[in-house]
């Protein structure tokens, strides 16, 4: 494996503060290199600029290995840029061509308000979950393994579900700025357990009333959201979660009492 010198050129997108107007502004990297992930060179890029007494770029960042999903950035125009199934910090500038223009620039959202440069507040996710993605019952003591079995491809579709890393990309991808596959994932992996159903009815009621109140749009299949997710999340979740809502309001509206 090479680790080529290129040069790359930076479009990245700058703003003071949550009130003020931002721009694009250009920034050439001389010394960038082919094993460089992305968030590397704009650690690069803003040493350059503390060194010059400027303000250094304002982005996200935690782990830095695909597990947190702070590091949401779009990169030409794509939620964590070109690579699949994988998040910002994970994309190397191998996947770029010597010479090429980047645009980076936060996650554009009703929801997701930019408080500086490339970083937006997310904490209306948090918020979501918050109304109910949780489980509250007391279910005492852990119990044993195979006490509650559960079906092998049950069991995997939670799985699934709950590899979620809550990074927002399918809200930035969507034309609708819709979280419903993020809702979804987070209903699906408590929903499809035993020990989920027991406020099954209530969750997804109040996580969708919660969407709708933060001003998330809604779901009109466009399937952007699967494409870009980094986890390869399925759109299947969210048709699962329309499904339970729709239940979960007729048997509200007919004051019948929820099949245990």
């Amino acid at each position: 494996m090479t680790d080529q010198a290129m040069k790359v050129i930076l479009h990245v997108w700058r703003q003071k503060d949550a009130h003020s107007k931002g721009r694009f502004e250009r920034y050439v990297a001389e010394e960038a290199r082919e094993e460089m992930s992305l968030l590397e060179l704009l650690d690069v890029v803003n040493e350059g600029l503390v060194a010059e007494g400027q303000p250094p770029i304002a982005f996200d960042h935690d782990c830095r290995e695909g597990i947190c999903g702070a590091c949401s950035l779009v990169v030409n125009g794509r939620p964590h840029g070109p690579q699949e199934r994988a998040t910002t910090c994970q994309l190397y500038l191998r996947r770029f061509r010597d010479g090429e223009e980047i645009w980076i620039e936060p996650f554009r959202a009703r929801a997701f308000p930019v408080l500086r440069d490339l970083v937006v507040d997310r904490s209306s996710l948090d918020r979501v979950i918050r109304a109910g993605g949780a489980i509250s019952v007391s279910a005492g003591s852990a119990p044993e393994a195979n006490a509650i079995p559960v079906p092998k491809a049950r069991a995997e579709q939670a799985m699934d579900a709950a590899a979620c890393i809550g990074c927002g990309a399918c809200v930035a991808a969507c034309p609708n700025a819709s979280a419903m596959l993020f809702a979804a994932s987070k209903l699906g992996h408590l929903g499809l357990l035993p020990q989920g159903q027991p406020e099954a009815e209530d969750r997804v009621r109040t996580m969708v009333a919660q969407m709708d109140a933060e001003g998330f749009g809604g779901c009109t299949n466009h399937l952007e959201c699967e494409a870009v997710c980094p986890k390869g999340i399925s759109a299947e979740h969210i048709a699962k979660m329309n499904r339970d809502f729709a239940i979960c309001m007729l048997l509200a509206r007919n004051k019948v009492p929820r099949p245990t």
